[in-house]
């Protein structure tokens, strides 16, 4: 596309976009608009009559006529630019609030779709993700928004009214063909500055990924988790040198692309500007000196103004250049972003998010799930992750009984939290389907299917609210029981730590936050399990947990779980651990392989059929070489944590990517 096919398909985007801010306020901007674009010509109108009509007012003197006229004159210019210094800060307050307007329901959008998604896949993948940071970045900075490049276009209403004023000025006054100069002039100027703003803008956002770096470097520069090992390892020098490199790295094309667009180029508009100012006044000087000359006082004056005013708006919008060069750009992320979504929504093989600028997702609702009676079905589950050639699960046949407890194991890439993610529908099969007493979840409502699941993930999110919330976000709308929030707080051992804290259970849990505390690691943990025992309490009937207590010690997490099993009795738990402390209380224990079941039944019966179960849970067993009941009874964690994840000769050491999705 040519660039000035780009320029008009990009003033049609924002022409577009600016329909959503509504007809009053877009009518408001317009009007405001084109009012400062006529009232600076009335002005220069006037004043040019006052200059004119002094010498005749001075001469007749007070009282006269000519001095009534004088008055006249000057009343009226006087209110031009009243009404200017008025209209200014209206134009700029009504223009940045039809911008909020836009670009808030442009961030609507984003979120909207970022959280409308029905799994997670689409925000895992790695072009869709820059494209949304990219657009977030630019939605927060007001200048460089969408909202502010349909302002910044609204605004060059006024500009260009006074341009078109000042040329009918000239040419009335003084000569159409000088006019029709001043204009070329002006408009090369104005060429030249949007041109090069456009270029500019172009290579600016091809840099964006050099930013993104930047902002990252800026970032870990002042967050409290990095600065204790920026600190102890002495990374300070190091990190300050880097960032300057990165930052010369962006600053570098920046420079010379400034030198290429904006040096030369402008050289010759200015020497060709000069050369139309230089002919217009002087033959207007020329023409006014001649005695018979038709041309007064007022319309040289008239016309001297007119010429200089105009020249003024060949020079950088501060209202409307930059924002409109560059403000879309964020909208254009936003576009890809939501391009990105639906074919990273198709790829996964669930529904697309909300489209920009509409509500909801598209299609009917589906049928909503009753609570599961006999058993979830992994029935011939295939999956691998788009993008990906390798197999997580290959034809996975695996049934888990409703009301017991199944623990599932497995090497590094064995499919363990990907289990989890397909039970959620945070990723759907790729064949095959996972049922619930014989139905196809994606059959049914996926925010019914959810309210049955307490699921607490490895990664598992860390709210700064307080703790409370933090645990009675297992089921929001019951966030006013507190009494079942202590309760779990109580079984879940934390109760004495949170009365410590300032304000108890309703501490922030944040630093940073007035008033705010921070746990560890271990505390943290449990608070993501009372949070999975407050959904349980009010209608959860299935509760996962992936790696909950890792941050607990063996026996501390031995003792949690005989405690857990009588608070869920009754419940679907699925549970993936590496410490068989744990596994082994489980009824049932999968062992994941190669993207099969490669062994399941209880602790007994593996360890009497010998093989990869009784192997790594013998390995954790010589931990603990003082009594060998205690081996038993306790076992290991850190020798066969290490062995599960680099395998034991029949699996696959992928799991790190999976850990990072």
């Amino acid at each position: 596309m040519s660039t000035l096919g780009r320029m008009l398909a990009e003033r049609r985007d924002i022409l577009k976009l600016t329909g959503r801010a509504g007809v009053p306020l877009i009518a408001a901007t317009v009007l405001l608009n084109l009012l400062l674009g006529v009232l600076p010509v009335v002005f220069t109108v006037y004043a040019a009559v006052v200059v004119g009509r002094v010498p005749a007012a001075v001469r007749d003197g007070i009282g006269s006529a000519a001095w009534d006229s004088l008055l006249r004159a000057f009343a009226v210019g006087a209110a031009a630019f009243v009404a200017q210094q008025i209209a200014a800060p209206l134009r700029e307050s009504v223009g940045e609030l039809l911008a909020r307007r836009i670009d808030g329901l442009v961030i609507d959008s984003v979120m909207r779709a970022a959280m409308g998604t029905t799994g997670i896949g689409p925000l895992e993948d790695t072009a869709v993700v820059q494209d949304l940071r990219t657009a977030a970045r630019e939605l927060e900075n007001w200048v460089q928004s969408p909202g502010q490049a349909c302002a910044g276009q609204l605004a060059l209403h006024a500009r260009y009214t006074q341009l078109a004023g000042y040329a009918v000025i000239v040419g009335a006054a003084f000569s159409w063909w000088a006019a029709a100069g001043l204009a070329a002039a002006v408009g090369l100027f104005r060429y030249g500055m949007r041109g090069g703003l456009r270029k500019y803008a172009g290579v600016r956002i091809g840099l964006d990924a050099v930013e993104l770096k930047n902002d990252y470097l800026r970032a870990l520069t002042i967050d409290s988790a990095a600065a204790k090992e920026i600190r102890v390892f002495g990374l300070l020098e190091w990190l300050r040198d880097y960032w300057r490199r990165c930052y010369l790295d962006w600053l570098a094309p920046l420079w010379t692309a400034r030198r290429r667009i904006y040096l030369w180029p402008f050289l010759w508009f200015t020497g060709w500007t000069l050369l139309v100012t230089a002919a217009v006044l002087g033959v207007l000087g020329h023409v006014a000196a001649d005695p018979g000359s038709d041309v007064t006082l007022t319309r040289f004056a008239m016309v001297v103004t007119a010429v200089l005013s105009a020249l003024r708006l060949g020079d950088f919008y501060p209202e409307s250049d930059l924002q409109t060069a560059v403000g879309m750009h964020a909208y254009d992320s936003v576009r890809r972003f939501f391009a990105g979504l639906e074919r990273a929504a198709a790829a996964n093989g669930g529904p697309a998010a909300p489209k920009e600028g509409t509500s909801e997702a598209g299609g009917e609702p589906a049928a909503p799930m009753p609570a599961p009676r006999g058993s979830l079905h992994f029935d011939q589950v295939t999956f691998s992750y788009p993008g990906e050639d390798r197999l997580v699960f290959d034809r996975l046949d695996l049934t888990i009984p409703v009301g017991r407890c199944t623990a599932v194991v497995g090497v590094n890439g064995a499919g363990k939290t990907t289990l989890v993610k397909l039970l959620a529908r945070l990723y759907e099969p790729t064949s095959g389907a996972v049922r619930v007493d014989g139905v196809d979840i994606r059959e049914r409502d996926v925010e019914a299917w959810r309210t049955h699941l307490a699921v607490i993930f490895q990664d598992f999110a860390r709210y700064e609210v307080s703790a409370a919330d933090n645990v009675a976000f297992g089921a929001v709308a019951h966030r006013a029981d507190a009494e079942s929030v202590r309760a779990v707080i109580d079984a879940v051992g934390l109760g004495a730590a949170l009365d410590a804290l300032p304000h108890g259970a309703d501490t922030l849990l944040g630093r940073q936050l007035p008033g705010g505390a921070d746990l560890s690691g271990g505390q943290w943990q449990r608070i993501a399990l009372a949070r999975a025992l407050f959904a349980l309490r009010h209608g959860s009937s299935v509760v996962v947990l992936d790696e909950p207590t890792a941050s607990l010690d063996v026996r501390a997490e031995a003792g949690f779980f005989r405690d857990f099993t009588s608070l869920a009795e009754g419940a679907t738990t699925v549970l993936i651990s590496h410490r068989f402390s744990t596994v082994r209380q489980a009824d049932l224990i999968v062992v994941l392989d190669q993207g099969r079941v490669a062994e399941q039944g209880s602790h007994e019966e593996l360890m009497a059929r010998d093989g990869a179960y009784a192997r790594l849970f013998r390995l954790q067993a010589e931990r603990f070489t003082d009594d060998a009941d205690d081996a038993d009874d306790a076992g290991g964690a850190d020798d066969a944590d290490d062995a599960l994840r680099t395998g034991n000769g029949t699996g696959n050491d992928d799991e790190s990517v999976e850990a990072g999705r």
